[in-house]
């Protein structure tokens, strides 16, 4: 697969909302506005990328036995950096985004792409494979919390541009699973034309 290949399969071929339905925990949770789904797909993506070379590092010589415990070890530890990180410099981030950071360790995603990419393939691969994916996660995140900042309180990254009301449900977890449900049903209908 080609350099470019491995970035933009995340988007479309590998998606991991709407393709390969991962990291749905933090997808629900967090994509009550467009911006908590932007922190939280790049803070998703900056772990991902660190994991997947650290990984692809230390993949040779870690036993087959104990490579998940390591592997969980090893993004645990940039979990626990990028909490360090979101607490000393954006700690409004952080209050928002809550247990979701620490839940990170146990993404789907993360795992997923460390066991079945970043053990296999380059430290390069792996790093463009982090991106590609993270960033898929990113857009994905942040169209649904889009669609849902709309429909719930008419406005988008903050800015009101609807006056009145809006529906409720959208910003609470009936309209997480609606939003998902229409934007992978048309997602996989515009990705099969």
């Amino acid at each position: 697969m080609s350099k470019f290949g491995l970035i933009t399969k995340g988007f479309l071929k590998e998606n991991p909302t709407f393709v390969l339905v991962l990291g749905l925990c933090p997808t629900l949770a967090t994509t009550t506005s467009a911006m908590n789904g932007l922190e939280m797909g790049l803070a998703t993506m900056f772990v991902l990328i660190l994991s997947n070379i650290v990984i692809s590092l230390i993949a040779p010589v870690v036993p087959d036995k104990v490579h998940i415990p390591v592997y969980i070890v090893v993004i645990a530890t940039f979990v626990t950096l990028l909490q360090l990180l979101m607490q000393a410099y954006v700690p409004d981030v952080y209050e928002t985004l809550g247990l979701f950071i620490p839940l990170i360790v146990v993404n789907c995603i993360v795992l997923g792409r460390a066991e079945a990419f970043a053990s296999k393939n380059s430290v390069g691969d792996s790093a463009l494979d982090g991106i590609g994916i993270g960033l898929g996660f990113t857009v994905t995140l942040t169209i649904i919390g889009i669609v849902r900042e709309i429909l719930g309180s008419g406005s988008v990254f903050g800015w009101r541009f609807i006056t009145g009301d809006g529906i409720l449900a959208f910003v609470m977890a009936p309209g997480a699973f609606l939003v998902l449900g229409y934007l992978m049903v048309l997602f996989n209908k515009l990705a099969k034309r």
